[in-house]
């Protein structure tokens, strides 16, 4: 078994079940996926794109992108639909729980200037977003090996009912949260 996995079981399960007293621990909210989306508004242009950008990711998660294709077309950006404009990963399970401990304990850290991240980019129902303005974060990505830099979502999809639980949640996963007041500028 993961030991992400058996610390929430055993430490997040215990420290939510005291801040919001739920009855039962099956109530208490849980991690269901990650999806991580990298977009790629270039790749009309240059198809080796995709080829390098899911190089990336399935090297950054462990599993295999899928190429996410334009619904519509688009006649400014000169797109038709049916063209592939990025990929994701949906990680789940065992993936999911490996990804998220070696995002909050390695790349984040890596980060230039990190002061944490924001704790407004909630959506209402529990699920949180993040950007990644580079994958060189990641230990995993070889700095010689990437043609370009590129950055990617990472959606923490949760059970959560509200905001407030979900940041809970993810706080007691160790998800470095900005203080209150602490803007991007100072």
């Amino acid at each position: 078994m993961n030991s992400f996995r058996e610390f929430y079981e055993h430490q997040v399960v215990e420290g939510m079940m005291k801040k919001f007293s739920y009855k039962n621990r099956l109530a208490v909210p849980k991690l269901e996926k990650i999806v991580v989306n990298m977009g790629l508004g270039d790749a009309k242009d240059n198809p080796k794109v995709i080829d390098s950008a899911a190089n990336d990711i399935s090297t950054i998660t462990g599993q295999k992108p899928i190429v996410t294709k334009a619904k519509k077309s688009v006649a400014n950006f000169k797109l038709r639909a049916g063209m592939p404009v990025g990929c994701k990963v949906t990680l789940r399970g065992e993936r999911m729980y490996s990804f998220a401990n070696r995002l909050l304990n390695v790349a984040l850290p890596r980060v230039r200037d990190f002061r944490g991240v924001s704790a407004e980019a909630f959506d209402g129902r529990g699920n949180y977003t993040l950007g990644v303005r580079e994958q060189l974060i990641f230990p995993e990505i070889q700095y010689d090996k990437i043609d370009k830099i590129r950055g990617m979502d990472i959606v923490f999809v949760t059970t959560a009912r509200t905001d407030e639980e979900a940041r809970e949640l993810l706080a007691l996963f160790g998800m470095p949260f900005r203080k209150a007041g602490n803007s991007r500028n100072g």
